[in-house]
């Protein structure tokens, strides 16, 4: 997780449980989670709107490239 190995993980609880304190620490740990969660959704809230528009113009130059065709093909007729 993150290139940490257990022995390093154990330490940083152990030094959050000395800093923050053994009553704190789970409303803190709640908060972070929470934090972390809002900002997971919102990524993908913002991966798929990209990905919306992105298709939104694709779908845009599909249709004009008949329309540009047809121009092409009308001129060389005449």
């Amino acid at each position: 997780m993150f290139g940490m190995g257990m022995p390093e993980i154990l330490i940083i609880l152990a030094l959050a449980l000395i800093v923050i304190g053994p009553k704190k620490l789970p409303d803190l740990a709640r908060s972070l989670g929470k934090a972390f969660g809002e900002f997971k959704s919102a990524s993908k809230d913002f991966k798929d709107a990209l990905n919306a528009e992105t298709q939104t113009g694709e779908e845009k130059k599909s249709l004009k490239a008949p329309d540009e065709n047809k121009e092409k093909d009308t001129r060389h007729e005449g």
